[in-house]
C-alpha cells in the first residue's frame, strides 16, 4: 500500500507504575477504514486519547504524512485534521445543530460571529452527508444515531483527515448502523482514513478493509481483513483460541418458576404471557423498541404493568442494559456495589462490617474472575467488561431464584463475553431460571433453551431451540 497517512511506532504509556501500551504500532491509510480490535483494557482508549491529545506517550513515534509530529493538546489534533465520533454523543443537547459544529471555532471575523458563514456551512456540511435534519434543529430532538452524525459533520467542518469511530454503533437499531456504514464510506472514498472500534465481528467485516489487533497493550497482528477470518481474529485477541464462545450447559428442566400473564403497560408492551422453568435459558428477541427492556423494569418491579398478573415462586433480580446508570454507582467500590443489593444479610442489625464486605467481594472477583485491584478499587476505574461481572456479582450474591439479564455482553469484548455466557450457564443449570433478552442473534440462538419474539410491544413468535433460526427469529421480529 502506499505511505500511511498516519503511523505510530512502539507507542508506550504507563500511569502509576501501571502499563497500559507496552509498545503498539498502527498504520491508517488513506481512502481506508481500519478496524481497531481487543479485548477491554487491551489499550484501545488509552491510543485514542494519544491521538486526540488528552494524554502524551512515554515513548515511540506519531507520523503524520511521513512527517513526525507531537498532539500536546485536544486543540492541536483537530488543527492537524484528526477527530473523533465518541460512542457516548458528546454535544450540546439545547444547542443547534449549526452551532454543535463549530464550538470550537466560529466563523468571527473582526471578533463576531458571522451567523450567516456558520448556517451556510452547516448546511453544506450537513448536505454532503446526506443528512435528514437542518443546521437549525436543535440537537435535543435527534435520536443517537443523529447526535453521531453531527459529530462526523463537526469533522467535516473541522477538516479532518483522520476520523476516530469509537463505538458509535452500540445503541443503535440496523436500519441507524447502516446509515452510519453509509456515511462512513463516502468519507472514505472521498479520501479519508478512518479508525473503527467495536466488538462486532460481523460490522468488522461489512465496514472495515484492514484490522489491528492490540493484546495487554501490546500490538498482535494487523493486515487486510480479506486474508483472516473471525476465529483467527478472536485468537489474536484473547492469546488462546476460543473453541465455546458460547459454553452452554445442559440443564433439567424443572418445575415453573415464573409466570406471565397478559401483562401489558400503556404505550410500550401489550397482552404478554409466558412461562419460566427451573434450568431454563429463555431468550427474548427483537429490534430495537420492540418493548423488551420496558418489560424487564416491569417484572423487576422497577415500573409498574397496568394490567396482567406475575406469578413467581422466587426473588427476581435484573441486570440492567445501562450498567453504568441503572446497574451501579461508579464511584463506589466494588466492595460496595455488590453489598448494596445484600445489606440485609450483612447487617441484620444495621451495621455493616467493612471486614465482611470486603470477603464477600473477595470471593465474588475470585469466582467472576474480576480483573481488579482489590475490592476497594472503583467500578468506574474497571474495563466495560468487568463493570458486567461486578452488575452480575452483585445479585448473584442475593441467591435470586430468577435472574434478568438485558443485554448483558452490550459494548463487552469477546473474552468478557464468553465469561458471562458461562456464568449464565451455571446460574441455570443450578436449578435457577434466566431471562436473556439480546439484539445478538448468536448469543440468542446459542444460549437459550426457547426464544421469545418481541415487535412493537407484543409477542409475535415462540420458537424451541431447534426451531430458533436467524430466518425465523428475524422474521418474526419484523413482521407486519
Amino acid at each position: 500500500m502506499t505511505t500511511p497517512l498516519l503511523r505510530l511506532t512502539d507507542i508506550r504509556k504507563s500511569f502509576g507504575g501501571v502499563r497500559a501500551l507496552a509498545g503498539v504500532n498502527l498504520e491508517m491509510h488513506r481512502g481506508s477504514i481500519t478496524a481497531l480490535l481487543g479485548e477491554n483494557g487491551a489499550g484501545k482508549s488509552t491510543l485514542v486519547k494519544i491521538l486526540t491529545g488528552v494524554h502524551h506517550p512515554d515513548a515511540g513515534s506519531v507520523e503524520l504524512d511521513g512527517k513526525p509530529i507531537r498532539i500536546p493538546t485536544p486543540t492541536a489534533a483537530r488543527d492537524l485534521g484528526i477527530g473523533v465520533v465518541h460512542q457516548e454523543c458528546l454535544v450540546f443537547d439545547q444547542l443547534t445543530v449549526a452551532e454543535n459544529l463549530f464550538v470550537n471555532a466560529h466563523p468571527s471575523p473582526r471578533r463576531l460571529i458571522d451567523w450567516n458563514a456558520l448556517q451556510s456551512r452547516a448546511e453544506a456540511a450537513l448536505r454532503e452527508l446526506g443528512a435528514d435534519f437542518t443546521a437549525g434543529t436543535v440537537v435535543a430532538s435527534l435520536s443517537i444515531a443523529q447526535k453521531h452524525v453531527v459529530q462526523i459533520a463537526r469533522a467535516l467542518v473541522n477538516e479532518s483527515r483522520v476520523l476516530i469511530l469509537d463505538e458509535p454503533t452500540a445503541s443503535l437499531s440496523q436500519r441507524e448502523c447502516a446509515e452510519l456504514f453509509r456515511i462512513a464510506r463516502k468519507l472514505r472514498d472521498a479520501g479519508c482514513a478512518l479508525l473503527f472500534i467495536t466488538h462486532k465481528f460481523d460490522e468488522i467485516f461489512e465496514l472495515a478493509d484492514r484490522y489491528a489487533v492490540f493484546r495487554d497493550g501490546a500490538s498482535v497482528g494487523e493486515g487486510s481483513l480479506d486474508s483472516t477470518n473471525r476465529e483467527a481474529l478472536i485468537r489474536l485477541m484473547v492469546g488462546r483460541p476460543v473453541e465455546q464462545l458460547f459454553p452452554k450447559q445442559q440443564a433439567q428442566l424443572g418445575d415453573e418458576l415464573l409466570r406471565v400473564e397478559r401483562l401489558g403497560r400503556d404505550g410500550q408492551f401489550e397482552d404478554i404471557s409466558f412461562s419460566l422453568r427451573r434450568g431454563e435459558i429463555l431468550g427474548v428477541y427483537g429490534l430495537v423498541g420492540a418493548g423488551r427492556t420496558e418489560l424487564a423494569q416491569v417484572l423487576f418491579g422497577a415500573e409498574r404493568a397496568d394490567r396482567g398478573a406475575v406469578h413467581c415462586s422466587a426473588d427476581i433480580a435484573l441486570v440492567p442494559e445501562d450498567r453504568q446508570g441503572q446497574g451501579s454507582i461508579l464511584p463506589f467500590s466494588i466492595a460496595a456495589n455488590i453489598a448494596l443489593p445484600n445489606l440485609a444479610a450483612l447487617a441484620p442489625r444495621g451495621w455493616v462490617r467493612s471486614r465482611d464486605e470486603h470477603q464477600l467481594a473477595t470471593h465474588w472477583i475470585q469466582a467472576l474472575g474480576i480483573k481488579a485491584q482489590g475490592p476497594a478499587q472503583a467500578v468506574q476505574n474497571l474495563s466495560g467488561g468487568n463493570q458486567q461481572k461486578v452488575v452480575i456479582a452483585k445479585w448473584l450474591a442475593r441467591k435470586p431464584g430468577v435472574l434478568i439479564l438485558d443485554e448483558p455482553t452490550k459494548g463487552i469484548d469477546v473474552g468478557a463475553k464468553a465469561a458471562v455466557h458461562a456464568v449464565t450457564s451455571e446460574f441455570a443449570a443450578a436449578g435457577n431460571g434466566v431471562i436473556l433478552i439480546s439484539s445478538e442473534l448468536p448469543e440468542i440462538i446459542a444460549m437459550s433453551d426457547r426464544v421469545l419474539v418481541m415487535r412493537r410491544g407484543r409477542l409475535t413468535g415462540e420458537f424451541s431451540r431447534a426451531d430458533a433460526s436467524s430466518e425465523n427469529l428475524l422474521r418474526a421480529a419484523s413482521a407486519a
